[in-house]
């Protein structure tokens, strides 16, 4: 594993480790992390706002919908509150499946996969671009015939093409059952977000994998045919955060919907 793991390029799961605070992270990451957010000073409170996003939504639909499955794909590096820590707080039981294919997170496994004795957490090395692989990889410990939770927090702006991040969300909602929902969240260069287009430039000229933004238009056909829970498609701060209505929004989409 440490012969596939660069450290003369940044890499997006480290240099967002180096954002959250952690310390899994190399100078270039932090270099290039840096150089970001001297141009788009609002990318540390991105992350942070991403991070409790996931936390809240897996909170409710391990509390409220009742679901004990979660298919977690581009987890990035381990951190506090960690999907399945959430989720098997509320229900012990729960079983969560991380994928991820950078090899920094894969050396950093092991740290995922301290499940409680009554739940499962298990790791599958697999891209978001092979929808079908990961949903063979998740069988077991994810029963398929039964709702999943599938989320793709800050994974899709990794496909460039929105046709085919379009196709691997479809694929992987085809392959579970009604009662399942898909969690996303989004850059975008709307909510305040116009001037992190030079940033994302530099990353893409400095960094790997390369990045882009999407539109709330392009966002929205992510969820066709799904149900979205309220408040809809919205900044991922504000996704029932309880935030006072003028409070500051992230440039990052965030919504939750469910398979009818």
């Amino acid at each position: 594993m440490p012969d596939r793991i660069r450290t003369d390029i940044a890499h997006n799961a480290r240099v967002w480790n180096y954002w959250l605070g952690g310390k899994d992270n190399y100078p270039v990451d932090r270099a290039v992390g840096d150089q970001v957010t001297d141009m788009f000073p609002s990318i540390g409170e991105v992350a942070r706002a991403d991070r409790a996003f996931l936390g809240r939504v897996v909170e409710h639909l391990a509390r409220e919908v009742g679901l004990r499955q979660f298919l977690d794909v581009g987890t990035g590096l381990p951190t506090a509150d960690n999907t399945h820590q959430v989720a098997q707080r509320v229900s012990p039981e729960a079983r969560v499946v991380y994928v991820d294919n950078d090899p920094s997170v894969l050396a950093h496994a092991r740290a995922l996969l301290t499940s409680s004795l009554e739940g499962v957490t298990d790791y599958v090395e697999a891209d978001v671009r092979h929808p079908e692989k990961i949903l063979r990889s998740a069988q077991p410990p994810l029963d398929l015939g039964q709702p999943v939770a599938v989320i793709l927090l800050g994974v899709l702006n990794f496909v460039l093409d929105t046709a085919e991040a379009r196709r691997s969300v479809q694929a992987l909602m085809a392959g579970v059952p009604s009662g399942s929902h898909l969690v996303i969240t989004h850059p975008t260069l709307e909510l305040g977000g116009e001037g992190n287009e030079d940033a994302m430039r530099f990353w893409n000229e400095n960094a790997t994998p390369p990045i882009t933004a999407r539109s709330r238009a392009e966002f929205a056909t992510f969820f066709e045919g799904l149900q979205l829970l309220d408040p809809g498609i919205v900044s991922c701060a504000r996704w029932r955060s309880g935030r006072v209505a003028d409070g500051p929004d992230v440039a990052q989409f965030g919504a939750v919907a469910r398979k009818p």
